[in-house]
């Protein structure tokens, strides 16, 4: 079963509920504050953290004076636009006195289903934690429409999870995880601590009960459980209404932990492999032997590009006999590649007139 003390990269997603009060619609100080002692005892043992928090809209409503019911959409962009600027601030007062530099990453869904802006988005969050910056995430509601949208946080969270190859994701709620039935109906209900497989019976046991302020339901919930559990990521539902959540739940506070069969890198390797390439990469004898050793497929070692390809998409890694390596995301479009095909990285700005990646291939998007 995992343990969050064993994490070594974690996504914590906070829903609307937990931040921001119901009634007065203003932030919950007292509980962000133990929130972020309980991010900086974890990232102090070298967990990398991720945040991806709802909020933006529920505290743009309050300072505007908006009301409790639904807002036309150009309502909640207004209050979107309002409470990101909060929400920042807020993660930011509350961790800088921990040492924790925060930054603000906000996405939308076209940024996980385009290839080209979910590398981007992969390679910004890896060179953050890299940094380590800890991550804010929201939805860009500022600008997002009903056709690019998440629509929770939850499967959010799972596809941050997903991008970022994380072992683990927290969905801190207002309950503590999922039950046979509705707990508030039926007091028979079995509180369920693992899931090692989410069938139709379980799917089954799904209600769709939340607050005002949060989109989400224990569906969303489960739904997010199948994108991170398929991708290799560990996920508890977990009860974050009290002081300090992550403590209490590493503490044996009850939640839901949902197996994943696998690890994030192997799940991901798996899922390129699988996919079809869209062209083919030739690299000589040089590329060949350190791509054996583990190492990125740098523009200098490739001799010959065939087919037509964007950014982000699966290109196959053949040698100078036509034998395939393997594949992977390349990093440049067909016509990009072309170009700087046998030059140094360092050469790149100069051939493309714009700073590129070093590596046309990293070996962390390569099967072999």
């Amino acid at each position: 079963m995992a343990a969050l003390s064993n994490a070594k990269r974690l996504v914590i997603k906070i829903g609307s509920a937990l931040l921001v009060d119901a009634e007065t619609g203003a932030l919950r100080q007292d509980w962000l504050t133990s929130l972020a002692s309980d991010v900086a005892r974890i990232r102090a043992r070298g967990t990398d953290v991720i945040i991806v928090s709802s909020g933006s809209i529920a505290l743009g409503r309050g300072i505007l004076g908006l009301p409790l019911t639904s807002l036309a959409l150009e309502q909640s962009q207004a209050a979107a636009a309002v409470g990101q600027i909060r929400l920042a601030r807020a993660y930011e007062e509350a961790l800088t006195p921990h040492g924790i530099v925060t930054g603000q990453v906000l996405v939308t869904l076209e940024d996980s289903q385009d290839r080209r802006r979910y590398l981007n988005s992969r390679a910004t969050m890896e060179t953050m934690l890299g940094l380590g910056v800890t991550p804010i995430v929201n939805e860009n509601d500022t600008i997002a429409t009903d056709e690019i949208r998440y629509g929770d946080n939850d499967r959010l969270a799972a596809q941050v999870a997903v991008t970022v190859g994380a072992d683990q994701l927290i969905l801190l709620s207002d309950v503590d995880g999922l039950y046979t039935d509705n707990p508030k109906i039926k007091k028979a209900a079995k509180h369920l601590d693992i899931v090692d497989e989410i069938t139709p019976e379980v799917e089954a046991m799904a209600g769709d009960a939340g607050s005002g302020l949060s989109k989400g339901g224990m569906i969303t919930k489960l739904i997010a459980a199948r994108i991170a559990t398929d991708a290799g990521c560990a996920m508890a539902i977990a009860l974050g209404t009290q002081l300090y959540p992550l403590g209490k739940l590493e503490n044996g506070a009850p939640a839901t932990w949902f197996t994943a069969q696998t690890d994030p890198q192997a799940a991901r390797k798996r899922w390129i492999s699988a996919m079809k390439p869209r062209g083919t990469v030739t690299v000589d004898a040089g590329a060949s032997d350190a791509l054996k050793r583990g190492k990125s497929l740098l523009p200098a070692g490739v001799t010959q590009i065939n087919g037509s390809f964007g950014r982000g998409e699966v290109v196959a890694i053949v040698d100078a006999d036509g034998l395939q390596l393997g594949q992977g995301l390349i990093r440049y479009t067909s016509a990009e590649a072309r170009q700087i095909m046998g030059r140094r990285s360092a050469d790149i700005v100069e051939v493309l007139g714009y700073e590129g990646r070093a590596a046309l291939v990293h070996r962390d998007d390569m099967v072999l």
